[in-house]
């Protein structure tokens, strides 16, 4: 009886959500050009939670307390412009415990390509076969590392819009961990690349990118080479980071940029190459990256209709600035932050404004976004971005969990996992999708449905500690809080509120609300 009164209660449950999305799925933006006045954000409590689950990575009653205090306007400056990382103290322990917080990368890679060379010398089968598995698993260990790190500080750093903004822009440049040792190089990618320069101009974002031994080994530039040519970066570094299919370059031009491109690679052996004596003086060695003069065409190029002199490394300079301001990257760009925070097909009048921003301001990535987030564009899309997998499971614990440290992040990662979209998964350059139809099938419900369930019951394993003898920690959310009172429930259909109303007990309670087509939208 117990087993067919909970199946009843499930499908009942999974039918509200699916029949929410449906209903919720005519919601969006008409398009039509609106006047533009300089405006201040509202200040009243459904405002301030509806900005907060777009800004941040989900409201939670810590947030909804700085929000209220500091008014909507000033709480956005502070995330456009944050100071630094600030996370709890149980959570910066967490982080400074990781390898990757201890160990420089150049080390770590030298120590794990000598692992890998010693392990497949070995002649005994079993042994190598051995030591290949550990290889492996230490990759696959470091992984995880950057794994925890990013979700972390997606759960409890201040700096909310930040946190956003890295997981967009390692999307955006994105490399998939499984590419040879990729995994190794990831924890190093995400925070001296991208995090570096999340919010600031895209042009040393787009260089950042481009030097770092990540990028350069997913999309093959270390095999490019004069007289060899690999055009798989060049053509991503044009379709997919910065200018945009349909942009008006040819095909030469993608040939033209992979031979700007020639020489610039990764060094992973730690001994320099035997340069020629008359281009020692080129040879450039950053860590990781290295510029072999050896392997670039010095011909002069023609790219995007400008002449290129060769002469080396600057050819790649030249190439970045180009690129990072032609207005095709500007408009490309600014449609992509909109289709993330907006709607999935966004105003044409609201990429072209953001795009003048872009440009006026040589890129400023901040100056975009509060283009963006002043627009009445983005006040009427509030609550109805829906959520991809990343901003669910989030959102989610943020919610049952607000500050309290979580002490196991595995469970949030094989909820990723199995909602299709795990952190550095995506084994194609383009990046997840960011609209609604890519998330929204029946299946993943059912799967969001599951989740809900172990959380809001608080048997989900968040607080589970590792060792040989793992203990449970009690952890059980208070979602029924002054945050839902106050909050929350005044967003809630009627038809939520009476699916509330008729739980049975607490557990339940908390699965109907973070199942619920409300909390599927952003």
């Amino acid at each position: 009886m117990r087993k067919a009164y909970a199946d009843r209660i499930r499908g009942a449950a999974l039918a509200a959500i699916i029949c929410g999305l449906a209903a919720c799925a005519s919601l969006g933006l008409d398009g039509q050009p609106q006047r533009v006045e300089p405006r201040n954000h509202a200040d009243n409590i459904q405002s301030q939670l509806q900005l907060l689950n777009r800004v941040t990575w989900g409201a939670s009653p810590a947030s909804a307390q700085q929000i209220a205090a500091t008014g909507s306007d000033r709480f956005l400056d502070r995330q456009l412009h944050p100071a630094a990382v600030a996370v709890p103290r149980e959570i910066e322990a967490q982080i400074d415990a990781m390898t990757i917080s201890q160990r420089p990368l150049a080390d770590l890679v030298f120590d794990l390509e000598r692992r890998r060379k010693e392990a497949d010398a070995i002649v005994d089968v079993e042994q190598k076969k051995t030591a290949q598995q550990a290889y492996q698993q230490e990759l696959n260990r470091i992984a995880r590392e950057a794994a925890t790190r990013s979700l972390l500080r997606a759960l409890y750093s201040d700096n909310q819009l930040q946190e956003q903004m890295v997981w967009f822009w390692m999307n955006h440049f994105n490399v998939h961990q499984y590419k040879s040792n990729v995994r190794v190089l990831l924890g190093d990618y995400e925070e001296r690349a991208i995090r570096a320069h999340a919010l600031g101009h895209f042009r040393d974002l787009l260089a950042a990118t481009a030097h770092h031994p990540a990028m350069l080994r997913y999309l093959d530039n270390e095999q490019n080479a004069v007289g060899h040519i690999n055009e798989n970066y060049a053509r991503e570094l044009m379709e997919l980071h910065t200018l945009g299919v349909n942009a008006g370059y040819t095909q030469l031009d993608v040939q033209e940029l992979a031979r700007i491109l020639t020489g610039v690679g990764v060094n992973v052996g730690g001994v320099a190459p035997n340069v020629r004596p008359q281009l020692q003086s080129q040879y450039v060695r950053n860590g990781l990256f290295e510029f072999n003069p050896n392997r670039h065409d010095y011909g002069d190029k023609v790219f995007l209709g400008q002449a290129v002199k060769g002469r080396g490394l600057a050819e790649v300079d030249e190439a970045i600035d180009r690129l990072a301001r032609s207005p095709a990257t500007a408009s490309f760009i600014s449609r992509k932050l909109a289709v993330y925070f907006v709607a999935d097909d966004p105003p044409p009048a609201l990429v072209q404004r953001m795009a003048r921003t872009f440009q006026t301001t040589d890129g400023d990535i901040a100056a975009t976004l509060r283009s963006l987030f002043d627009s009445p564009e983005f006040t009427n899309s509030l609550g109805r971005k829906f959520k991809d997998p990343m901003h669910y499971v989030v959102s989610a614990v943020r919610l049952a969990y607000d500050d309290k440290a979580i002490l196991n992040t595995g469970p949030m990662i094989n909820w990723l996992n199995r909602l299709g979209e795990p952190l550095y998964g995506r084994a194609t350059p383009d990046g997840y999708p960011m609209n609604e139809a890519a998330w929204a099938s029946p299946g993943q419900m059912a799967t969001r449905f599951e989740i809900a369930r172990a959380i809001g019951y608080g048997s989900a394993g968040l607080f589970k500690t590792d060792g040989p003898q793992p203990v449970e920690r009690a952890a059980f959310p208070q979602l029924a809080n002054a945050l839902y009172y106050g909050w929350l429930q005044k967003g809630l259909s009627p038809a939520t509120r009476q699916a509330l109303d008729q739980a049975n007990s607490p557990q339940e309670w908390n699965m109907y609300l973070l199942a619920s087509p409300e909390f599927t939208r952003r």
